[in-house]
């Protein structure tokens, strides 16, 4: 065994793992990690990305460049034109990241499941039982980022943004172990709900990314702010812009999680099931039959380009 591979089998042992990425000062560390990656320096930038390749199968090869300014730079890395297939099909609402699917399903009476036993509620989750209501008998899919994978995310289908809301809290990590050990987890770190609706048929549609520690930043792309641990409000930011299924929503600093939540009609396409790896553009969710369409959503100015 070489050292590579001692060091990821330390990091793996479960109470270590959660030591050390929970039981430390989590908002300063993230704070400082924060500063760090901003170092624009080449030496500091190298060695902090061999650092990172130690403990993560971090690929670069489909990035849109092979150096980078800073760490922060590597993190929030565009992909090269093409690196992701996108599935066109008006019919499918396709992963707004890359990522692994955590637990999905249909929502049990606005009552969902962040690892197996251990639930929270919609409402909690969006601080608001009238915004959860809509959702009370859908379906849902969790997507956790990786640190090494692409950070940024999609549009799943072409929508209509008119609504962020975004929510202050802690930096837990989001990893499978801190999952089943810290209850309620997704709804004590800093999260933002985007508000949006399918532009064909009306459907509401959210995405909730959820910081984490190392994390708490999210930049929205039709929004001129950075949702941060500092950032003092407003709590709900209005907008109105629309955005092409697979363009540029946002991106986080570094990996963490987002949650997808569809109203009852949707439903999980064929092999969506926790612990798939999937990538931005493959098959999510199924719509509901036309039949079942809701009143179209009202126009909304501005727009995003299909970048998928």
């Amino acid at each position: 065994m070489n050292l590579q591979q001692t060091l990821r089998q330390i990091a793996a042992n479960e109470d270590l793992n959660f030591l050390l990425t929970n039981r430390i000062p989590r908002y300063a560390l993230t704070l400082a990690m924060g500063w760090f990656s901003r170092i624009r320096q080449p030496l500091v930038c190298r060695a902090s990305i061999a650092v990172w390749k130690i403990f993560t199968d971090l690929d670069l090869s489909d990035a849109s460049k092979t150096r980078f300014d800073s760490l922060h730079d590597c993190f929030t890395r565009e992909l090269e034109p093409g690196a992701r297939v996108l599935e066109m099909d008006p019919g499918v609402l396709t992963s707004p990241s890359d990522g692994i699917v955590g637990e999905c399903g249909n929502v049990d009476n606005g009552r969902v499941f962040q690892a197996k036993g251990m639930g929270y509620t919609l409402a909690e989750l969006l601080c608001s039982s009238e915004d959860a209501a809509a959702f009370a008998d859908g379906v849902y899919v969790t997507l956790r980022l990786t640190s090494a994978m692409y950070h940024r995310f999609h549009a799943p289908h072409d929508i209509h943004v008119h609504r962020v809301n975004y929510i202050s809290g802690d930096t837990w990590n989001v990893n499978p172990i801190a999952l089943k050990r810290v209850e309620r987890l997704f709804c004590r770190n800093e999260r933002a709900v985007i508000h949006t609706a399918l532009t064909g048929g009306g459907y509401p549609l959210l995405l909730v990314p959820v910081a984490a520690i190392l994390v708490a930043s999210i930049r929205l792309r039709f929004v001129n702010v950075l949702l941060h641990l500092r950032y003092r409000g407003p709590n709900r930011i209005d907008c109105t812009a629309t955005a092409a299924k697979g363009a540029e929503l946002g991106w986080f600093e570094h990996g963490s999680t987002i949650v997808v939540l569809a109203p009852k009609g949707f439903s999980l396409c064929e092999g969506v099931q926790p612990g798939l790896r999937v990538c931005m553009g493959s098959a999510l969710m199924a719509l509901p039959p036309p039949a079942l369409a809701l009143p179209a959503a009202p126009a909304c100015h501005g727009s995003f380009t299909n970048t998928g």
